[in-house]
């Protein structure tokens, strides 16, 4: 049988990144294993507070940085079209970046400074 969606012209929505996806991307980059392609080298240093996007290997990854402090993951869209953003990570505890450790998310740091 197929989707009632499909038949009265409406697309099927696309599924959503999931947190933990987005969350091991970052630890990837953190650990070396991914590589980060900024759109412009040095950005990291310029901007103290706002959005940062980031090309993680064919992701595409917006960090929000306060007062020289990486603070948020604001959005993520991978190279298959699915997205997420601040919205889809209400809850406390389910922002990319919280589920980094410490000592990952140290990691993280370094390379967006280097």
């Amino acid at each position: 049988m197929a989707d009632a969606r499909a038949n009265n012209g409406d697309s099927v929505a696309q599924p959503r990144l999931q947190a933990r996806e987005v969350y091991q991307v970052l630890k990837d980059l953190a650990l070396g294993v991914r590589n980060l392609h900024e759109s412009r080298p040095g950005r990291w240093h310029e901007v103290s507070t706002g959005a940062m996007r980031l090309e993680v290997d064919g992701y595409t990854i917006t960090l929000f940085k306060d007062a020289g402090v990486l603070d948020y993951c604001a959005a993520c869209e991978a190279i298959d079209g699915r997205r997420a953003d601040v919205h889809c990570w209400p809850g406390a505890g389910t922002d990319p970046l919280e589920l980094l450790s410490v000592w990952e998310r140290t990691q993280l740091e370094k390379v967006l400074a280097a």
